[in-house]
C-alpha cells in the first residue's frame, strides 16, 4: 500500500483551468522517504488532472527555491543547473519533516477571450464584465506562482506543514497531514501579502491510486481559513489564485497562484513513487 504513492503523482500533473494559465505545481516522485535516499521533486503543469507536461528549472524565472529541513534553509539556486528536471535531487540526511518552495514570475500574452473565461471560472465577474466591451485582442498578465511540496523522512516529526514564508500569496496548513488518521480535519490559512485572503474560491483535488481525481471548489471564510478532511488515501493538492488589475505599466492584470501537495494515507505501509498513481515515465 505504502507504495501505492508513487502512481498518483504523475497522474497529478493535470491541474489547470485553461490552457494559457496551466497551474504549475511541485510533486515530489516519493512523499515518504528514508535517511540518505535522495528527494526527486518534478515541477508539473497541467489542464484539468487529465494530462500534464514536465518543466525544467529556469533560473532566469525562478525567484525563491529552498528546501527546509528542521532549522536547516538550503538554498536550492545555488545547486540546480537550468533545465534539470526533476528540479531537485538532493539526498536526505535529516528524519523529520521536509518542506520545498518555489516562486516564480512571468509576463505573458493572453487571448482576449480565454482571458475572460478563465475570469468567469474563476469567479472573477467585477473584473471580467467590463472587458466583455473592449476591443483588445490580448491582455497583458504579470503572473506570480507560490508553490509547496512537503514530504517526510523516516518520521513525520516537525512543525514545518505550518511554517510561515512570507510570500505575497502563501498557503498554510495548520495541522500535520502525515500524523493524520483517516478523516481527520485539517485546517488551511491563505495569506496575501501577510492578511488573510477573505471569500477566495480555492480548489482541492485528491488522486487517488485508482485514477480517480475528486475536485472540491472551497472558499475561504473571514479569516482566510479553509476546511477539509482527509477522507481518501492519495495526493492532495490545494490551489488558491488571486488577479487584480496590474500597478504595473508592463501589465494589463496581475495574476497570484498558490498550489500546496503533500501525501496522506491511513495504512501502515508507506506510498512509495509517483508512478504508482500514474505520473510515471517523467524521469
Amino acid at each position: 500500500m505504502k507504495n501505492f504513492y508513487v502512481k498518483i503523482f504523475v497522474m497529478f500533473a493535470i491541474i489547470g483551468f485553461v490552457a494559457f494559465t496551466p497551474d504549475y505545481y511541485l510533486l515530489p516522485g516519493n512523499f515518504y522517504l528514508h535517511k540518505g535516499v535522495k528527494l526527486n521533486v518534478h515541477l508539473l503543469a497541467g489542464d484539468n488532472i487529465v494530462k500534464g507536461d514536465e518543466s525544467g528549472y529556469n533560473s532566469s524565472q525562478t525567484a525563491t527555491f529552498n528546501l527546509y529541513e528542521g532549522s536547516k534553509k538550503t538554498d536550492l539556486t545555488k545547486i540546480t543547473k537550468d533545465s534539470a528536471a526533476p528540479v531537485v535531487n538532493y539526498n536526505m540526511i535529516n528524519k523529520g519533516l521536509a518542506l520545498v518552495e518555489m516562486n516564480t514570475n512571468e509576463l505573458t500574452d493572453v487571448p482576449r477571450e480565454d482571458f475572460l473565461t478563465y475570469l468567469t471560472e474563476q469567479g472573477y465577474d467585477e473584473i471580467a464584465e467590463p472587458l466583455k466591451n473592449s476591443n483588445k485582442l490580448n491582455y497583458t498578465e504579470k503572473y506570480k506562482r507560490f508553490l509547496k511540496t512537503l514530504v517526510t523522512v523516516d518520521d513525520p516529526n516537525g512543525n514545518l506543514y505550518e511554517k510561515v514564508l512570507n510570500n505575497e500569496l502563501e498557503i498554510i496548513l495548520k495541522q500535520n497531514p502525515y500524523k493524520q488518521s483517516y478523516g481527520g480535519d485539517i485546517t488551511a490559512v491563505v495569506n496575501f501579502k501577510g492578511k488573510p485572503l477573505v471569500a477566495a474560491p480555492m480548489y482541492l483535488y485528491v488522486k487517488t491510486e485508482s485514477g480517480n481525481v475528486y475536485p472540491q471548489k472551497l472558499s475561504t471564510d473571514n479569516f482566510g481559513k479553509i476546511y477539509f478532511n482527509l477522507s481518501r488515501d492519495g495526493i492532495y493538492l490545494l490551489r488558491v489564485a488571486h488577479i487584480q488589475p496590474s500597478t504595473d505599466k508592463a501589465a494589463d492584470f496581475e495574476t497570484w497562484c498558490a498550489t500546496y501537495t503533500f501525501a496522506f494515507t491511513n495504512s501502515n505501509d508507506e506510498p512509495n513513487t509517483y508512478k504508482e498513481f500514474g505520473f510515471g515515465d517523467k524521469h
